[in-house]
């Protein structure tokens, strides 16, 4: 007998045992630099890849997730979100491409609300309106990220303050928001915060998302579901008039899977106003009970989304006012609807409504939310 083989055969056998399979490594981060903002400061890029091989990139800056890759039906990975391949453009151009948005997502009405009293004007950076915090909202200013990694999920925690006046909010308010990826190839978004004086506050992730992969056309032939049966009516600038309307006999109406493209272009007033879809929808259930607010499909990649949150609504934004002129990644020219929003969130103008929930953060309260984004394929 050949001893000195069959002795290199069984530690040849032992190390293949030893080698953990892909599906067994833990989910793991990297970080590496990104440049630099214009006022110097240094931004981190962190990829957060889980045991599927499903990878997030996230920035310091804005908070920022630049690329998502996520398996097709055959397995094939590829980034599902729009983005840049540079800081400066994400400075300079981005119309909140994959961003951390506050300290209030969507629009307020004329930059302007009361609270206690006492009138609050703010920076107006959308015609009349004050849209995602202002000139320079939670999406442009550099965040303090902590990795994390565990056995089946990894993930990075974002914290800063927002001084008291800062884009003419009142009170400190200390953020805290944890991206965790999941083995099971969830994206989870959880939120804190906390105030010294009574402030709105409504935050939430602004990826464009094309499940056929970023730069592969067109959004129009996905298929949609919300688990919506109301949505919030808005006027000719995009601001809810406070009603809570029916989506029944009405093109929104997706509580059936319909293509995004089926009705875009339809005559209905609302589509006409925001040049497709961009309008809240009011999640059937209970608000501060995790339930599905959203599923989108792609026929072609296979691949499948799903949206879980907390949160009262979700504004549904089809990718309306992209026109050619943004040099997206891979020198993708990004076209009007290459790319879909699914905004967990308060109504929009929620302070300028008090039917609507509250937004109003008060001294001794803690701000908690979550939102989920589940893929699959089939």
């Amino acid at each position: 007998m050949n001893y000195p083989s069959v002795i290199l055969g069984l530690v040849i056998s032992m190390l293949i045992i030893a080698v953990p399979s892909s599906s067994q490594q833990n989910a793991r981060v990297s970080k590496a630099p990104f440049g630099t903002t214009k006022d110097g400061h240094p931004v981190d890029v962190f990829t957060v890849t889980n045991s599927h091989g499903m990878e997030m990139k996230a920035i310091s800056f804005g908070g920022i997730i630049i690329s998502l890759r996520v398996p097709d039906k055959s397995g094939k990975l590829d980034d599902v979100v729009l983005g840049f391949d540079n800081l400066a453009a994400y400075e300079e151009n981005n119309p909140h491409f994959g961003a951390l948005i506050g300290r209030y997502g969507n629009r307020i009405a004329n930059g302007e609300f009361k609270l206690d009293g006492k009138a609050y004007h703010l920076p107006k950076n959308n015609g009349p309106n004050t849209l995602h915090g202002g000139v320079k909202g939670f999406d442009k200013v550099m965040w303090d990220v902590e990795p994390f990694e565990k056995k089946d999920a990894a993930g990075l925690v974002l914290s800063r303050t927002s001084p008291d006046g800062e884009e003419g909010f009142p009170g400190n308010l200390k953020v805290k928001v944890t991206y965790t990826l999941t083995n099971n190839n969830e994206l989870r978004f959880e939120y804190e915060a906390t105030t010294d004086k009574a402030s709105p506050v409504n935050l939430t992730e602004h990826s464009y998302f094309n499940l056929s992969g970023e730069g592969n056309g067109n959004i129009l032939g996905h298929v949609l579901k919300l688990n919506a049966d109301h949505f919030t009516p808005v006027d000719k600038n995009l601001i809810p008039t406070g009603e809570i309307r029916s989506v029944k006999g009405t093109p929104l109406d997706f509580t059936t899977a319909t293509a995004i493209g089926a009705r875009i272009d339809d005559k209905y007033d609302q589509l006409v106003i925001a040049g497709g879809y961009d309008h809240n929808f009011v999640i059937n259930g209970k608000a501060g009970s995790m339930r599905l607010a959203a599923q989108a499909k792609d026929p072609k990649s296979g691949r499948v989304l799903e949206v879980y949150t907390l949160e009262p609504g979700v504004q549904f934004y089809s990718g309306n006012f992209l026109d050619g002129t943004l040099t997206g990644k891979n020198g993708h020219k990004y076209q009007k609807r290459d790319g879909f929003c699914l905004e967990t969130q308060h109504y929009p103008d929620s302070p300028n409504h008090p039917k609507f929930p509250s937004t109003i953060l008060k001294p001794g309260q803690t701000y908690h939310t979550k939102t989920v984004l589940k893929f699959s394929a089939e």
